[in-house]
C-alpha cells in the first residue's frame, strides 16, 4: 500500500465492533459523524461523534449538569499526534486525546481497504477478555 493514499481528510461512513461472540455494537449509533485526516507532515487527527447529540440545556461548557457533561464525553471521541504508516498498519501516536489514557500510547490500525474512494481500518481490542472484538471503521474521501 502507498501512503501517499491515505493523505486526506476522510469522512467516517460506519463505525461497528464485532465480538468474539458474535455480538455487533455501533460506538456513536447509526449516525456517526466525523473525519480522520492525515497530513503530508505526518500530523493525524481524529473526530468522531454520534449525530444525535443533545444541546445542553441545564447550562453553558463549564457549568451544565453533571449528566449533561457526561452524556456529551460519552457521545464524542476526538484525539490528534503523528502517525507512521507501515505495509497494511497505520500506527497513530497520540499527543492529546479527549480519553485521557491513550495520551501519549499508540493506536494501531490495520487497512482492510485503500483505493481512492474508501478506507477500512480495523483494530484488535481487549484480545483476551470477555469483551475481545475488532472495531471497523469505513470511511470516504471528503
Amino acid at each position: 500500500m502507498s501512503e501517499q493514499k491515505i493523505i486526506g481528510r476522510w469522512q467516517i461512513v460506519a463505525w461497528e465492533q464485532v465480538y468474539d461472540d458474535g455480538r455487533r455494537t455501533y460506538p456513536m449509533g447509526p449516525q456517526v459523524e466525523g473525519f480522520i485526516q492525515y497530513d503530508p507532515d505526518g500530523r493525524m487527527m481524529c473526530i468522531l461523534c454520534r449525530g444525535d447529540r443533545k444541546n445542553f440545556t441545564t447550562g453553558g461548557q463549564w457549568n451544565a449538569s453533571q449528566e449533561e457533561k457526561a452524556e456529551a464525553y460519552s457521545s464524542m471521541l476526538a484525539y490528534a499526534g503523528t502517525y507512521i504508516f507501515a505495509g497494511d498498519t497505520v500506527s497513530h501516536h497520540v499527543e492529546l486525546s479527549a480519553f485521557p489514557n491513550w495520551k501519549g500510547g499508540i493506536q494501531k490500525r490495520r487497512i482492510e481497504t485503500m483505493d481512492a474512494g474508501q478506507l477500512v481500518l480495523a483494530a484488535r481490542l481487549e484480545e483476551g477478555t470477555s469483551e475481545a472484538r475488532t472495531a471497523r471503521l469505513v470511511w470516504k474521501r471528503g
